[in-house]
Order: C-alpha cells, then sequence, then structure tokens
C-alpha cells in the first residue's frame, strides 16, 4: 500500500482527519487542533487559560508553533516571546517549513498508540519541538546566519535533551520518540518516516569529518543506537537497541549489538 494511502487509512482509524499538500492542508490540521483544544476546555475550564495562551489565542498554526517554540527555549520572559519571533518571521520565509512540521505532528498522532488527538504532541512531546526548533535553525544556516543556528541547537540541548547540529538534514513524518538524549552530528542525513528513540547519536568519525551517516526512508532507530561513520542505511532498515553501527545496512535489515551484526535481510527477489 502506498505510504500516503497507509497514514490516511491509519489516521482514520482513530478519527484524525489527514491534511493534503498546500496552505489549506496547514488550515485544515489547525482547525482539527483548535477543535480538540476548545473541546478540552469545554470540559475541563482549569485548562483555560493554558490553552487560551498555546493555542487558541493564536490566528494560525505557525503562530502558535513559533509561541510552543519560543516558550520551550527561552528561559527567562524576555527571552521567550524573541525567539517564538524568530521562529515566526523563519516560518513566513520559508512556508515548507510549516508544511514539514504538519507532517510531524500528524506522523505522531497516527503512530504512537498512546496518541490520539493532534494537540497533546503538539503541546508536550519535546522530541516533535526539538525537531521544529531544528528546522529553524535547519534554515537559518542555509541563509549564512550560522550563530544565531548554533544558538538555537544549543538551547534545545539545554533545554529539551535534543541537539541536532544545523547542518544537518532531515525529512518530513518524523518521530523524535521520548526524544532525551538524541544526538545528530553535523552533515548527517535522515529521510523521511524515520523513528529515533531515545539516547541514539548519529555523527561522525574523527577520522572522516567531511563524512557523516545517511539515514534512509522509514528506517527506525531504537533505544542507545549509534550510527558513525560514511554509512548508509536502507531504507525500512531497523536498527536494534544499544547497537554501534560503523558499516551500511542494507534496506529492509535488521541490524544489533556491538559492533552491529545483520538478521532479519529481506530474501533476494527470484525471477519467473
Amino acid at each position: 500500500m502506498p505510504w500516503l494511502a497507509y497514514i490516511a487509512k491509519a489516521a482514520l482509524a482513530k478519527g484524525i482527519v489527514m491534511s493534503q499538500d498546500g496552505i489549506a492542508a496547514v488550515d485544515r490540521l489547525w482547525l482539527t487542533v483548535r477543535r480538540e483544544a476548545e473541546a478540552i476546555v469545554a470540559g475541563d475550564p482549569a485548562f483555560g487559560a493554558s490553552l487560551s495562551a498555546a493555542i487558541l489565542d493564536h490566528a494560525g498554526f505557525a503562530d502558535a508553533l513559533a509561541h510552543r517554540i519560543g516558550a520551550r527555549l527561552g528561559k527567562t520572559a524576555a527571552e521567550r516571546p524573541q525567539f517564538a519571533r524568530i521562529a515566526r518571521e523563519t516560518f513566513e520565509r520559508v512556508p515548507d517549513l510549516v508544511e514539514a512540521a504538519c507532517r510531524d505532528l500528524e506522523s505522531i498522532a497516527v503512530h504512537d498508540p498512546a496518541t490520539r488527538g493532534l494537540l497533546p504532541p503538539l503541546l508536550n512531546f519535546k522530541g516533535y519541538v526539538a525537531l521544529q526548533a531544528f528546522r529553524v535553525s535547519n534554515a537559518l544556516w542555509r541563509q549564512g546566519r550560522h550563530d544565531l543556528a548554533l544558538m538555537l541547537q544549543s538551547l534545545s540541548s539545554d533545554s529539551l535533551q535534543v541537539s541536532i547540529h544545523p547542518s544537518a538534514s532531515i525529512g518530513t513524518s518524523v518521530f523524535l520518540d521520548h526524544a532525551t538524549g538524541i544526538i545528530v552530528g553535523a552533515l548527517a542525513v535522515i529521510g523521511d518516516e524515520v523513528t529515533i528513540m531515545q539516547n541514539v547519536t548519529i555523527g561522525r568519525r574523527a577520522s572522516r569529518p567531511d563524512r557523516a551517516p545517511r539515514i534512509g526512508r522509514g528506517v527506525l532507530l531504537s533505544t542507545g543506537a549509534t550510527v558513525l561513520g560514511d554509512v548508509d542505511i536502507g531504507d525500512f532498515a531497523r536498527i536494534g537497541a544499544g547497537a554501534v553501527v560503523e558499516h551500511d545496512v542494507p534496506a529492509g535489515c535488521t541490524a544489533v549489538g556491538v559492533p552491529a551484526r545483520l538478521t532479519n535481510c529481506p530474501e533476494p527477489a527470484v525471477s519467473a
């Protein structure tokens, strides 16, 4: 089944309306988030003030997401609106970041069995906020604003325990699950639909600082996994908990152990 069809079917099973491409998709997702917030406030007025500040007072998804980034990265009352403004201005310059954030949020809501909607990961999952803060820092890095990009990386590391170098490249529909202790080094490439568990390290080797790992589509990096050096992790491969990978992992294979060894690789196709 094609990926988009699969994810839409899974979303429907949870009662989540998936967005389509374009600006209208962001608007639909935002309406769903607002409805979830309004339902929570109606059911428990104790959440009224916090949900108003986080969601209901904002005109759109990009504004609410920028506010969330500022709230999590800023350490003082003055810093929080400052970082929110940086994120908001970056979203305005690079609208694709907002669409990527929508896809990330939808993917979490569909695939995390503990999540029943879009609002909980937006408000409570630090991995989601850290990923969107990275997207802002990456846009700043590509604009030549390296110092500001590195400062956002440092703040994310301090506040969210996720450190992603702004020169890395990360696709969409990515899930940083639990997120504590995730490190993604400079020049790393991570594809779409990747899930990264806590305490994962993706980085270069000292002998080849110009070459970083390349993680394919749909890869699972389990708790405590380490991927080092000039290696390719093929599409839909799985890296076991605590594995140390220093060589290529073919598509569809599982790598386990220290050093990692391959298991459960797909059988080669047989010609008719």
